[in-house]
């Protein structure tokens, strides 16, 4: 004959550890939130890994309600969680790369060296950011072709951001003839400069100069600034407008020539 007193020791039990459990979920549920809110609240902190870690946190709570619940039932935890904890070590294990990249993506989100809409040079690749994932980053190419790069990648490597700055250099050389006159060239050069109002004047001033003296030419080089989202549409008009201004003040970009000495002469 079943005691009562047994039978009622179990449903005390049953009663608690289902108080347990639904206390459990709830506390979860609002936990996670609690960190989800708390992480968008911050602007360090990515809404992909504030929505990350609470999920983390949720599964945390229910990890530890799922043992008190056990434990309610007599079942030795200790030995539980020991076991977890091999397992866990196991599938690190097995999972060493894969979570690699999920630590990658977790230090790319938190310190932010892209960001979507950037246009970056990573782990061999060049695009702008479309997506940064908890494992993958998302480039597409100028002639807009997806490509997918693993986080422990982009990590790993040095990381080339051309947008990260809003002011960029635009650095051009120029080649005349050694017949030309390099004060008109100079002039000119100035100029084209004056007449753009995209070119600024600060980190620093235009810069126009005599670089090198080579073999067919004399090279001037111009070194100015202007907005990063200026940077290839004014230096392809440099160029074009340069050679335009060139052609009309006379001044001559010499083709690289070779002399041929007839020594038998």
């Amino acid at each position: 004959m079943i005691d009562g007193t047994v039978i009622l020791e179990y449903l005390v039990n049953i009663i608690i550890a289902g108080g347990i459990l639904i206390v459990g979920i709830w506390l979860s549920g609002k936990a996670a939130a609690y960190v989800t809110e708390q992480a968008a609240a911050s602007p360090q902190i990515d809404a992909t890994l504030g929505r990350f870690f609470g999920s983390l946190t949720r599964y945390a709570v229910l990890a530890i309600v799922v043992i008190a619940v056990l434990d309610r039932f007599g079942v030795e935890t200790t030995s539980l969680v020991a076991l977890l904890g091999a397992a866990g070590l196991a599938v690190g294990l097995a999972l060493q790369g894969t979570l690699s990249h999920l630590a990658a993506g977790v230090m790319l989100i938190l310190f932010r060296p892209l960001k979507v809409g950037d246009y970056v040079d990573v782990a061999g690749h060049s695009g702008t950011v479309r997506e940064v994932g908890l494992f993958m980053t998302e480039l597409a190419t100028v002639d807009n072709v997806q490509i997918v790069v693993p986080n422990g990648d982009i990590w790993d490597g040095p990381i080339v951001n051309y947008s990260a700055h809003s002011d960029r250099r635009v650095d051009l050389v120029f080649g005349v003839s050694y017949d030309s006159d390099l004060k008109r060239a100079e002039e000119v050069l100035q100029a084209v400069i004056e007449a753009d109002a995209r070119i600024k004047h600060s980190p620093a001033e235009p810069f126009v100069a005599v670089t090198n003296l080579g073999d067919s030419s004399v090279d001037f080089t111009i070194r100015v600034w202007c907005d990063t989202s200026d940077y290839w549409a004014l230096k392809f008009h440099l160029m074009r407008d340069v050679k335009e201004r060139f052609d009309a003040a006379g001044v001559a970009i010499p083709f690289p020539t070779t002399t041929i000495v007839n020594s038998a002469a």
